[in-house]
């Protein structure tokens, strides 16, 4: 049995449901045919979660989701299947893990120190098909997902702090309001005393969302207790299942996947169909575990479940996105840099 789901947001809260609904329909309006072509991607739920990341404002609310939508008639990211980036996924860099956190969400395990290609184009199309999986596979109740990032192996030649920022900038744009948490598993401590520091710049609804969590900190471990069943959490964040990341039996889970998506797609249907309406996300009960866990289910980090990267904003800016490795002579600026650069993430993508 999964924990009561968080309770909406203060902000959420804030606006009564008739003047929410009529924010959500003005954005509708602003759509214009866009919303006729893809009205799965147009409900009450999606059009709530660009209202959200862009703080009710109706304009840019439409302007966010305007642009999804136009990104998802060119680049059609739910067409992307597993042959397509199976060299991406080799060494576990991103995957759906096969068990989800005590409130049923849904959990994807990024390991930034696993890097194993440079292609830009390649890396972002992996990224937007492990978001569009990770969508897939949410409950009907369900809209946010759980980040775990593992920083095993994790230098500064691993990641490419414009490649960072790319992959921000697709989160925010195509992917609102789909973080829940994001863990940061074992980082390097001077991100967290960063984090201390940037801390009054950064919206605290998505400072709330970040959790640091080292493996040698019983106290910071509470955390995952707290979240997951620790028979089921890899060995790896401290749980006691020692099935690690396996690419055969992950293939096999990912083509399952690609059938179920094809099917949605065949029956005219969309994974977006099975969302809350917008009375049952303002009368979702308050969670039984403690608030700093459910309070970071609302933010801006994450991801959208119609929302996934610009495939080709992807076209510009795809370049840049996944650029490999970066040499620096100045080690400290670079680290001060790449921390600041993860704080935008987890910020946007919230």
């Amino acid at each position: 049995m999964y924990l009561r789901k968080p309770r909406a947001s203060s902000a959420e809260k804030a606006l009564p449901y008739q003047e929410q609904q009529t924010k959500i329909n003005e954005v509708r309006c602003l759509l214009g045919q866009l919303a006729e072509r893809l009205p799965n991607f147009c409900s009450d739920a999606s059009i709530l979660r660009y209202l959200r990341a862009r703080n009710w404002d109706v304009q840019k609310s439409g302007k966010m989701l305007k642009e999804t939508l136009k990104w998802r008639l060119e680049c059609k990211p739910e067409t992307i299947r597993w042959e397509d980036v199976v060299h991406e996924a080799e060494t576990g860099k991103i995957y759906r893990a096969n068990y989800l956190d005590k409130y049923g969400r849904a959990v994807l395990v990024m390991r930034p120190g696993f890097q194993n290609t440079s292609s830009a184009k390649g890396q972002i199309k992996y990224l937007v098909y492990c978001m569009e999986n990770a969508i897939l596979n949410l409950a009907a109740d369900q809209e946010q997902m759980v980040w775990l990032i593992d920083f095993q192996g994790w230098t500064m030649a691993s990641t490419s702090v414009k490649a960072t920022r790319e992959t921000a900038r697709v989160l925010q744009d195509y992917y609102p309001e789909r973080l829940a948490l994001g863990i940061l598993y074992n980082p390097p401590r001077i991100f967290e005393s960063f984090s201390k520091v940037v801390k009054p710049f950064v919206d605290q609804k998505t400072y709330k969302k970040v959790k640091f969590v080292y493996s040698d900190d019983a106290e910071s471990q509470k955390i995952m207790t707290d979240l997951f069943d620790i028979d089921k959490l890899e060995s790896a964040f401290g749980g006691h299942n020692q099935d690690g990341f396996d690419i055969s039996s992950y293939a096999e889970q990912m083509k399952e996947d690609d059938k179920k998506m094809s099917d949605f797609l065949n029956s005219g249907g969309s994974v977006l169909s099975k969302e809350p309406s917008l009375l049952s996300i303002l009368q979702k009960p308050e969670p039984s575990t403690s608030e700093a866990l459910s309070q970071g289910s609302s933010d801006s980090f994450s991801s959208g479940d119609e929302e996934s990267p610009r495939s080709l904003h992807v076209k510009n800016s795809n370049q840049n996105l996944n650029a490999p490795q970066v040499n620096r002579s100045d080690s400290g600026a670079a680290k001060s840099e790449a921390q600041h650069e993860l704080m935008i993430q987890m910020r946007e993508s919230a």
